[in-house]
């Protein structure tokens, strides 16, 4: 049997899929539409930006091959958006409902060429509308970066499977190559593709296409290879320790926090079918479905396991739901559960719709929740810091900016204007921990003064380092009716290297 299994569909499928140029118009009207009504709302809405969002911000400010914890694409990303449209919030996520969109389009293109347009639309749809995907298209993020390229190889390998084109491969090769520049898991698309093509005798005639296409990819990734060798290997280092692994214990709680949450991020209809689809393993032996659980299953296992030995965040999984998506809604269409598709959707829709609008609704009636059950409370109070910090920096020209977390630096490097880019971080540890570690230490300002901005409160372990530590006072930020944030502002005079505490 072919991939695309022509041969496999029923009388009634042919009957709904007899104008495929239809489910392609409506997939384009559907993705705009969806697309658009998220641009509205990132231009309308108040929520600052998240600190890794202004760090990739200041990343943008600095174009480089990599940086400490990431490779470049979502900075260079930022800095072409903020170049079109400026440096607010606005601008600084513009890309990431579009770049869904994209990937939304490559779903829609895997499904119709592996099943049909019907199929194609409704795993577009899908995918647009899955839980984890609206909080992608709301926020800044490597993955916002990394899905459209793991779709667009993925359509590109099925394209090539099709009549083992040059053309294909090399379209391979270039998502392959540009995803590993966008987050390092593009690299579980590569082990899968190998893993399918090795493993599977119909797929072993592509090797020889997959290994041309994996050599562009390396090369196109070298220029993040060459970063990290002139700054010892700092991003790989970063993710060994993300992942801490050694001497890894089992953990069965964090195992099932991950696993619910899975629920959350594809949605609970979709990832109760995923689970249905597994059960029923004897249909993944079809050629198809085939395809797509090798490109969906090991990635979400591997994330399982890491979950289960040491700790995964909820988002790790997402690449794998690219193909998941058109595997459980071509199962479940296979099946004549089409409104079961449409619900999920809805239901999904409605997710996003109370994430993202349900505490601001209460609020306008009156009801305050209280901060742990605002969504969105992570996003509240940068702006406001920043502004409080900014006066105080103006209150004392000559004092640079220094602070004792990264995300607070982050966050205030974006909303204190003009923008301190030459502001420093305080090391807890002689290793390094972030990008200010690595590129603009605090070693390298000796003799400077300094307004600090503490968020843990760690002024005895630094006096030793400064001439004299002075209090200006605390900066309260509320996050909510029954939250805040305390720092405690400072002035830090003459730094005379770092020395350790009595």
């Amino acid at each position: 049997m072919s991939r695309n299994g022509a041969s496999a569909r029923s009388p009634a499928s042919e009957i709904e899929t007899s104008a495929p140029a239809s489910w392609g118009r409506a997939m384009l009207i559907g993705g705009a539409a969806l697309t658009g009504l998220r641009l509205l709302w990132l231009a309308a809405q108040p929520a600052d930006l998240y600190p890794d969002e202004a760090q990739y911000w200041f990343w943008a400010q600095f174009p480089a091959f990599g940086y400490y914890s990431k490779p470049p694409l979502v900075a260079w990303i930022i800095a072409l958006t903020t170049t079109l449209a400026g440096d607010g919030e606005f601008a600084v996520r513009l890309a990431a409902p579009l770049l869904h969109a994209v990937a939304a389009a490559f779903v829609y293109g895997i499904g119709a060429r592996l099943y049909d347009p019907r199929t194609g639309f409704w795993a577009g749809i899908a995918y647009l509308t899955l839980p984890g995907i609206s909080v992608s298209a709301f926020v800044i993020s490597t993955d916002a970066a990394l899905l459209p390229c793991w779709a667009a190889a993925l359509w590109a390998f099925v394209r090539a499977g099709e009549n083992g084109g040059w053309r294909w491969w090399i379209a391979v090769g270039l998502a392959s190559g540009l995803g590993l520049l966008a987050k390092y898991a593009m690299a579980y698309w590569l082990l899968s593709a190998f893993g399918l093509v090795l493993l599977s005798r119909s797929e072993r005639r592509h090797l020889r296409g997959l290994c041309g296409a994996a050599i562009l990819a390396l090369l196109i990734y070298l220029p993040n290879l060459w970063w990290n060798w002139q700054h010892g290997f700092a991003s790989y280092l970063h993710l060994r320790d993300n992942a801490d692994l050694a001497g890894a214990s089992i953990h069965p709680s964090a195992f099932l926090e991950f696993f619910g949450a899975q629920f959350g991020v594809f949605g609970p209809l979709f990832f109760a079918g995923l689970i249905g689809v597994c059960a029923a393993w004897g249909r993944l032996c079809e050629p198809r479905a085939r395809l797509l659980a090798a490109f969906s299953l090991p990635p979400l296992g591997m994330m399982l396991l890491v979950s289960l030995f040491s700790r995964a965040h909820a988002n790790w999984a997402a690449p794998a739901y690219v193909s998941a998506t058109v595997l459980v809604v071509a199962w479940a269409l296979a099946r004549g559960w089409r409104r079961l598709v449409a619900t999920s959707v809805a239901l999904n829709l409605l997710a996003a719709a109370a994430l993202f609008g349900g505490h601001p609704a209460l609020a306008a009636l009156g009801i305050e929740l209280p901060a742990k059950y605002d969504p969105l409370h992570r996003l509240r109070g940068w702006r406001a810091l920043g502004h409080s910090v900014a006066g105080a920096l103006a209150a004392h020209p000559g004092f640079g900016l220094l602070a004792d977390d990264r995300e607070t630096l982050a966050a205030l490097i974006y909303y204190v204007r003009p923008h301190p880019l030459d502001a420093a971080k305080w090391r807890f540890t002689r290793h390094i921990k972030d990008h200010w570690d690595l590129t603009n230490d605090l070693s390298k300002h000796l003799g400077e003064s300094f307004l600090l901005v503490s968020a843990h409160h760690l002024v005895d372990e630094m006096r030793p380092s400064f001439a004299a530590i002075e209090p200006l006072g605390r900066i309260v930020i509320p996050i909510g009716s029954d939250a805040a944030r305390t720092y405690g502002l400072y002035l830090a005079r003459d730094f005379k290297g770092y020395r350790p505490s009595s």
